[in-house]
């Protein structure tokens, strides 16, 4: 494997709780990078955000997600963190801070229904993912 460059990628969340799909910016860094058959990663350096691999094609699955986190993680169940985000930590560590996603033919190998989402958890507020795309 050839050595990736890393990738930044800046987001704008709009919403305390949100799934933002980061597709097609995700989709666009595999297309500069040039690789053509390999491996696509996609970090989140955030505590309170995450990033997971859902559908994409009926925009009722965000806000089930949403609702059955809201029902797993309850807002206040005497927290002791001192900032208050302390639900925002744990539905991140729920969902996970990366994905890793096959690359064949400059092309990521999504199913039909597959997206990329960002998944903001104590928004709104500027973010980043990173992206590496590696060489097989």
């Amino acid at each position: 494997m050839s050595d990736p460059d890393l990738i930044s990628l800046p987001l704008k969340t709009r919403g305390r709780i949100e799934l933002l799909d980061v597709t097609d910016l995700v989709r666009g860094a595999v297309s500069r990078s040039g690789v053509l058959n390999g491996l696509c990663h996609v970090f989140s350096p955030h505590t309170t955000a995450a990033v997971t691999i859902n559908e994409n094609a009926d925009p009722d699955v965000k806000g089930d997600m949403i609702m059955a986190l809201d029902n797993m993680v309850p807002l206040d169940i005497g927290y002791k963190h001192s900032e208050g985000n302390s639900r925002a930590h744990v539905m991140a560590s729920l969902i996970g801070s990366s994905v890793t996603v096959c690359v064949q033919e400059g092309r990521m190998t999504l199913g039909t229904w597959q997206g990329i989402y960002f998944c903001e958890f104590d928004g709104p507020r500027s973010r980043k993912i990173y992206v590496s795309v590696f060489e097989r």
